[in-house]
C-alpha cells in the first residue's frame, strides 16, 4: 500500500523523521519499506535548508522502486529557468520574475552543475498525475478533462523541451492551461473594489479556491481555500462564480498538495485529501497512510512533530 506525502520543499530533516515515523529504513539503496510505497505529491524542491539532500533522497527511493512521485509548480518551473530557446539563450531572462524561488535551489547546486542537470533531466520524466489501485495523486488540482488531454498530448516516457517552452512561451494554449490546472488549481480574482490583506501585509487581487465544490451560494469566505488570509463572509453574486471541476462523492480518493493547510483539516471529504502542512512555516509535514480503505480516515493521518 502507499504512503502519500505533502510538499516537502526541501526539507531533508523533517523527511527523514517522517519516512522513520511511516517504518521506513534507509539502507544502501535509501530509505525503504518492506511492504509499502511511499507516494509525494511534487514541490520537493525550493524554499528549504536542504534543497540537494531531499532531492537526491527521493530519486534515489524512486530509482529503487520504494517510492513514486509526480511533478509540482515549482519543479516544472525549475525545468522552464534551464530551458533556452531557440536561440541558444536562457528562456527566462533576468530579473527572473515569478522564478525567483528557483534560484534556491539552483543556489544549492553551485559547483554541481552536472548533477543539477542531471536532476532536470530525471524531472521530466516523472509524471503530472497517478492512477492507481482505486487512488488519485495529483499536484492540486484533479480535472477528468484536463487528466485526459494531458494523457494523449503528453509522452509517458519523458516531457519534452519543447512542452516546458510552450508553458512559458504561449499561456492561452490548450497544453499551458491545463498543466497549470492541474498543477496550481483555480484562482478566483477578486472584484476590483474588493480589498483584502494576507499575513505579509499584501493585498492580494485573487485567491485559491476549493475547486471539487459548485461555487453557487458559497460566500467568498467558504469558496477559499486559502491559508493565509481571510475572506468577507457574504455570497458572491452569481454574476461573478468561477467555474469549478467539481469531484463527486463515488470518485476514486484523490490526494494534492500545494495548499498549505498548516494544522488542517486535511481530509476535506472522505474522498478529497490535501497533505501540504506547509512545512517552509511549520517544519511539519503530513502523510495519509492509504491501507485500502474505500473512505479517508483521521486515523491514517501522521504527521512529523515540529
Amino acid at each position: 500500500m502507499y504512503d502519500i506525502i505533502g510538499d516537502v520543499h526541501g526539507y531533508a530533516q523533517p523527511l527523514k523523521n517522517l519516512l522513520k515515523e511511516l517504518g521506513y529504513k534507509k539502507n544502501g539503496s535509501g530509505y525503504s519499506h518492506p511492504s509499502r510505497i511511499a507516494v509525494f505529491t511534487g514541490d520537493f524542491i525550493n524554499r528549504g535548508p536542504e534543497i540537494k539532500k531531499t532531492i537526491r533522497l527521493i530519486r534515489t527511493m524512486v530509482e529503487n522502486g520504494n517510492a513514486l512521485t509526480i511533478l509540482g509548480n515549482h519543479e516544472i518551473n525549475a525545468i522552464i529557468a534551464d530551458i533556452k530557446d531557440d536561440n541558444g539563450k536562457p528562456l527566462v531572462k533576468p530579473p527572473m520574475k515569478n522564478f525567483m524561488s528557483v534560484l534556491k535551489t539552483m543556489k544549492d547546486f553551485s559547483g554541481k552543475k552536472e548533477e543539477w542537470k542531471s536532476h532536470r533531466n530525471w524531472m521530466r520524466t516523472l509524471p503530472l498525475f497517478l492512477e492507481m489501485d482505486g487512488i488519485r495523486v495529483i499536484h492540486a488540482c484533479w480535472s477528468d478533462a484536463a487528466v485526459d488531454y494531458l494523457k494523449n498530448n503528453i509522452p509517458h516516457e519523458k516531457i519534452k523541451k519543447d512542452v516546458f517552452r510552450k508553458i512559458y512561451k504561449i499561456p492561452d494554449a490548450e497544453l499551458t492551461k491545463n498543466i497549470w490546472l492541474i498543477t496550481k488549481g483555480l484562482q478566483f480574482k477578486l472584484p476590483a473594489d474588493l480589498r483584502i490583506q494576507n499575513n505579509k501585509g499584501v493585498s492580494p487581487r485573487s485567491f485559491r479556491i476549493r475547486w471539487w465544490e459548485p461555487p453557487k451560494g458559497k460566500t467568498f469566505e467558504e469558496l477559499s481555500f486559502e491559508s493565509k488570509f481571510q475572506l468577507p463572509g457574504y455570497t458572491i453574486p452569481e454574476q461573478i462564480l468561477p467555474e469549478t471541476v467539481p469531484y463527486p462523492p463515488e470518485a476514486p480518493i484523490v490526494f494534492f498538495g500545494h495548499y498549505c493547510r498548516f494544522n488542517g483539516p486535511h481530509i476535506i471529504t472522505p474522498n478529497v485529501c490535501c497533505v501540504d502542512s506547509c512545512v517552509t512555516g511549520s517544519k511539519v509535514l503530513t502523510a495519509y497512510r492509504w491501507e485500502g480503505e474505500p473512505q479517508l480516515t483521521h486515523q491514517n493521518l501522521i504527521q512529523t512533530k515540529k
